[in-house]
Order: structure tokens, then sequence, then C-alpha cells
């Protein structure tokens, strides 16, 4: 399992869906702004505008790969050699079907391609060519409870001291009809260091929510 999708019904039950103390997580600082910059981004964006879709001309071809290291440990090298044939997207939580996803399933859901740009806090970005299944297909196929507010997405990669990174949408930002469970990057399937084998896009947010 590289991705996990957990739906949280409160604010308390995001904090303690899963560890929070991490290089970037538990950072009080770094969070601040990061908030600070994220109501900007609402102030600019809104909740439901549209992020800018690119020509096929503009598509950065080698894609930078930023982030935390790639997972080498033995449940994702084993998930690699299966090509993830065995790998399976688990949404649970305040939901009333939980399920587990299967890549070939994730992809007959519904097909959605869109090329937008990946604008890092660190300062640099990059236009890519993404396709997967937008992420309001999972949440309807999967039903959340009237207490439902809050979708956490549990990744595999880590900040080096052995914590997880997480990042979370309320369910408003998750339903944005641009929010993609991408499978694809500029026509290939992702690779390990793009995220591989499933990977949240959120291009009306900065690219750490792109978990």
């Amino acid at each position: 399992m590289r991705r996990r999708l957990f739906i949280a019904s409160s604010v308390s039950a995001l904090a303690g869906c899963g560890p929070i103390s991490s290089a970037l997580n538990g950072n009080d600082g770094v969070r601040r702004a990061l908030a600070s910059v994220e109501t900007l981004n609402h102030a600019l964006i809104g909740t439901r505008g549209l992020a800018r879709e690119y020509a096929e001309r503009d598509v950065d071809r080698h894609f930078r790969v930023n982030g935390f290291a790639t997972p080498s440990d033995a449940h994702y090298n084993d998930l690699l050699a299966s090509n993830f044939g065995r790998y399976r997207l688990i949404v649970d939580g305040a939901v009333e079907r939980p399920s587990a996803f299967s890549l070939s399933r994730l992809d007959a859901l519904a097909r959605q391609t869109q090329i937008t740009r990946h604008d890092c806090v660190e300062g640099w970005s990059a236009i890519g060519k993404w396709s997967g299944v937008p992420l309001h297909v999972v949440l309807d196929a999967v039903r959340p409870r009237s207490d439902a507010r809050f979708v956490v997405f549990r990744c595999m990669d880590n900040d080096g001291s052995g914590t997880m990174y997480y990042e979370s949408l309320n369910l408003h930002q998750a339903r944005h009809p641009q929010a993609l469970l991408a499978l694809r990057l500029n026509d290939a399937p992702l690779d390990p260091d793009h995220g591989a084998p499933v990977r949240l896009r959120v291009p009306t947010q900065l690219g750490y929510k792109s978990a």
C-alpha cells in the first residue's frame, strides 16, 4: 500500500489518525507559514476556481523530483516487483462502504487528464500531464457519512526518522473537479520517484498537498 485514504469526521479525528510529528508536519513555524499561504491561495483562487490548464507543448518532459526519499522497504519493493499488481488503495474511516481499490479498478472508474502546473512552496514550478481518476468519483463510491469532514492521505514516504508523511483536504476541497488520484505522468505510469503507483494531484493548492 503506497497510499491510504482515511475519511475523518472532525479535526480531532484527523489529528489522531496517524503520525503528525515530522520535519514538515510537526514544525509549528512551517505549518503557520503554510497556513498563511493557503489562506492567500484561497483568496486568489477560491475553493471552486479552476487551475489553469496548459497545452501539450508546455509540458516539462523531465518533471522535477522533490520531497522525501523514495520508499525502499521490503513491502514497497514487493509491490514494485509485482508491478503493483498486489497494490490496494484502502479507503476507510467515516464511510458507508470501506473499500480496497486495485489499480485496474481505479482505472476503470473514470479517466481524467489535465495539464497543470505544480507550484512548490520552495519556489519552483513544473507543468505536467497528469491522468487518473477524479477523487470525487472514489468518494462517491465509498459514500462518506454525513458527519465526514476531512479526507486524510497517508503516504509511505518518511522524513528520514521513520515518520510517515500525510496530508489532508476538507471534503469541499476533495470534491473539487480537478482533484485527481493520478496514475500517469506525461503519458507513462507513475514511477517510484514521482509517487507510484497512485499520487494525489491538487492543482489549486501548493505542491505539498499533492501527496
